[in-house]
């Protein structure tokens, strides 16, 4: 299991993350949610042990992740922006990663660059941004961690790769066991067992998908003058945002009692 405890994280005077507490079981998928700029890219990067809280801590399976070599090799995180050398190929990279992981399995490199159609010697620079991210998509399907971290992962997949690497993905999750922590502004993934909703520096809300996904309700309100939120104190508010008299609401509670309010 991976713990969350009491963990903040500043930047200069800028709070990131404040105070926040939660806990991830093995052999699921994590989707932790929340609008860009909340912080979940920060997070992440704590998880793998790749940023240092100022407070608080993150373990796994009761051992802190930070400075643990020992628990990082278990830890793979594909960024938005994944890192690669400035004229290296898919090849390249594969051989660097396996410096660090060295189980990377050949035959599941192949069967996905396939799948994907990737040439594994052409330079990553002359990618798309889209082949760029089915490249680490292959490497990680391959590494195949114990803990892998996914940030806005699924961007810039068509529906078939993105079907593709669902499907993947649950397969490594049954057969070893994989713990996926997917980031994203969205909780489109259905893949997802559990949730965390990021806001306002802290987690809002978790729980499991389908216990909590009909009492969450998206709602898109239109007025004649701009509204606060205290003009919606009365309702459970999960995230709220205003353009100009357009207000976006995540509301959590039963959705006829909510409609009524609103009405």
């Amino acid at each position: 299991m991976l713990k969350i405890r009491s963990l903040t994280k500043k930047f200069k005077e800028k709070t990131v993350l404040m105070d926040v507490n939660l806990d991830i079981h093995s052999g699921s998928v994590f989707g932790l949610i929340g609008p860009n700029g909340s912080g979940k890219s920060t997070l992440l990067k704590i998880m793998a042990g790749i940023m240092k809280p100022d407070l608080g801590c993150i373990c796994i399976d009761d051992e802190r992740v930070f400075d643990n070599p020992k628990v990082k090799r278990d830890i793979l995180l594909i960024s938005d922006d994944p890192f690669y050398f400035f004229n290296a190929t898919l090849k390249d990279m594969k051989e660097f990663y396996r410096v660090w992981y060295p189980n990377l399995n050949d035959e599941i490199y192949e069967k996905y660059r396939a799948i994907f159609k990737l040439d594994e010697n052409k330079t990553l620079k002359n990618f798309s941004k889209g082949m760029k991210r089915q490249s680490f998509i292959v490497l990680a399907l391959a590494i195949s961690p114990k803990y892998l971290f996914l940030d806005e992962a699924f961007d810039g997949l068509d529906p078939v790769m993105r079907l593709t690497f669902k499907r993947a993905i649950s397969k490594m999750i049954e057969e070893k066991e994989m713990t996926v922590i997917i980031s994203s502004h969205n909780l489109r993934e259905d893949i997802c067992v559990t949730f965390g909703i990021l806001e306002d520096n802290t987690i809002r809300t978790a729980g499991y998908v389908d216990e909590t996904k009909e009492n969450i309700h998206k709602i898109q309100l239109a007025f004649k003058e701009e509204k606060r939120e205290d003009d919606f104190k009365a309702l459970d508010l999960l995230s709220m945002h205003v353009q100009s008299r357009v207000v976006n609401l995540v509301v959590k509670g039963d959705i006829e009692k909510i409609k009524n309010y609103l009405n």
